[in-house]
C-alpha cells in the first residue's frame, strides 16, 4: 500500500462495471472505516491494511448478496480488527520502551485528516483502551463510540447481546478506574502549550516546573529505533529536568511546529544532527487547572511515516 500522505490506494480487482460501482461505494465508507478500526488498533497504518482487507473481502462477495453495506462493512472490518488485537498482545508485551499510539496529524487549520477526530481518539484514552481485552475494546468502541445495539455488537463478537453489555460494561470502568482526564477547551490548550515552550526553551527548571502539575507523567515511545526513555518520568522535577536535557542535546538547529494531534495542541520538534534528521511528535496534555498533566513524546520513526512531509518544513 502506498504511504503516501495525501493518497489511498484505490481498490481494483477488475475493469468491469460492476466491480467499479462496488468500488464507488466502499470509498464512501472509507474514512468512517479506517477510524473505526484505528479507534481499535491504535496505528493508522494496521487501520488502513485492515480496511483494505475488508475490500478484498467484500471483492469476494456478489452485491446482492449484501443487503446493508455499511453493516457489512463494518462487521468484516471489526473481526478483522478483532484477530489483529488478539494477536498484537504479545507483540506488545516484547516492545522495547512505552507504547503510544501512532499520532494523527493535522495542520491547525489545514485540511481533514484521515479519521474523523473526536474526543474518542485522544492519546490518553488510546493508551487506557490498551489495556482492555480484545473483545473489551471492540464491544466499547462499537457501542459507545460508534452506536452500535448491543444485537450488533454480539454478531461481531460471536457472543449474546447480554454478554457484549457486560464487556462493554466492563470495559467502561476499566477506562474510568485510569481517570483519563477530559479535554479543556482549545484556548487554554494554546496558551498553556505556549508558556511550555517558553519554559522548556529558557532552559530554567523552575521555571518549567510551574507549567507542570506535581504529579504529571512524560511517556516516549522509540521502539527501540531511536533513542527514547525506557521507563515513564513521573513528577515536575523529574520531567522537567528530563525535557531540558533533551533540550541541551539538540542544540542546534531546532524547529517547533505548533500542530493537532489527535485533536489536542501537540508539537511537532526536529533538528538536524551529524545523522540526519532528529524528529518527534510531543503533546503536552493540559488539565482543568491550567497545567500539563501528562507529556507523551513519539519518536518510533514507523509511527511518524504519515506525518504530511511539509509539516516538518522539508
Amino acid at each position: 500500500m502506498s504511504q503516501d500522505d495525501d493518497d489511498h490506494e484505490r481498490p481494483t480487482t477488475g475493469s468491469d462495471a460492476a466491480t467499479e460501482a462496488l468500488a464507488a461505494e466502499f470509498e464512501a465508507h472509507r474514512r468512517r472505516l479506517t477510524g473505526l478500526a484505528y479507534r481499535m488498533l491504535g496505528t493508522l497504518a494496521e487501520a488502513e491494511d485492515v480496511v483494505q482487507d475488508a475490500w478484498l473481502r467484500l471483492a469476494r462477495v456478489r452485491r446482492d448478496e449484501v443487503r446493508d453495506l455499511g453493516a457489512w462493512l463494518t462487521t468484516a472490518t471489526s473481526r478483522l480488527c478483532l484477530d489483529r488485537l488478539r494477536s498484537a498482545r504479545s507483540e506488545r508485551e516484547v516492545y522495547v520502551g512505552p507504547w503510544l499510539p501512532e499520532p494523527v496529524v493535522e495542520e491547525q487549520d489545514g485540511p481533514a485528516a484521515r479519521v474523523e477526530v473526536d474526543e474518542s481518539v485522544r492519546l490518553a484514552l488510546l493508551v487506557a483502551l490498551e489495556r482492555l481485552t480484545a473483545e473489551q475494546r471492540v464491544a466499547l468502541v462499537l457501542h459507545d463510540v460508534f452506536a452500535l445495539p448491543f444485537e450488533e455488537v454480539a454478531e461481531v463478537l460471536a457472543v449474546t447481546p447480554a454478554a457484549a453489555r457486560q464487556l462493554a460494561s466492563r470495559a467502561r470502568r476499566a477506562v474510568e478506574d485510569q481517570r483519563v482526564p477530559r479535554p479543556v477547551d482549545a484556548t487554554l490548550q494554546r496558551e498553556v502549550v505556549s508558556a511550555f515552550v517558553a519554559a522548556a526553551a529558557g532552559g530554567d527548571v523552575g521555571h518549567l516546573v510551574r507549567v507542570l502539575a506535581p504529579d504529571v507523567v512524560l511517556r516516549s515511545d522509540g521502539g527501540g529505533r531511536v533513542r527514547a526513555a525506557l521507563r515513564p518520568v513521573a513528577g515536575a522535577d523529574g520531567v522537567a529536568r528530563f525535557l531540558l536535557g533533551l533540550v541541551e542535546r539538540s542544540a542546534g538547529d531546532v524547529r517547533v511546529v505548533p500542530v493537532l494531534v489527535n485533536g489536542e495542541v501537540g508539537l511537532l520538534v526536529s533538528a538536524s544532527t551529524a545523522a540526519g534528521s532528529d524528529r518527534s511528535v510531543l503533546v503536552p496534555h493540559v488539565g482543568p487547572t491550567g497545567t500539563v498533566t501528562g507529556v507523551d513524546i513519539v519518536r518510533n520513526p514507523e509511527k511518524l511515516r504519515r506525518v504530511p512531509a511539509r509539516l516538518w518544513g522539508t
